[in-house]
């Protein structure tokens, strides 16, 4: 299961991506396109479990965070390593092209 990442934790879950890779899914509740990825989300964070750190942020929520990334559409999922945004996939995309970009960061 994708760890909650939020505006109060987003220090320390960014601090570990110079350990291990973070992959954030930024995403909404309204948000349709949001909820047909989040499955893929789930079955990612549980198969990298170890390997790489994935979280979700809720937009609406946290602004902090939200604001940082300058994320204007959703869902948004960044792939962080060493403390930078390496890569970015907005909008839905299949499990097999998310699963590509964590595989670069490893």
């Amino acid at each position: 299961m994708a760890i909650e990442i939020n505006d109060n934790n987003f220090n320390e879950i960014i601090n570990k991506s110079f350990e291990k890779p973070l992959v954030i899914d930024l995403w909404a509740e309204w948000c349709g396109p949001c909820r047909m990825i989040a499955p893929i989300i789930n079955e990612l964070a549980n198969e990298y479990e170890g390997k790489a750190i994935i979280g979700k942020v809720n937009v609406d929520n946290n602004p902090t965070i939200t604001t940082k990334f300058a994320i204007r559409n959703i869902p948004t999922i960044l792939f962080i390593k060493n403390g930078e945004v390496v890569d970015k996939q907005v909008g839905v995309a299949p499990k097999a092209v998310i699963e590509s970009k964590i595989k670069t960061l490893l």
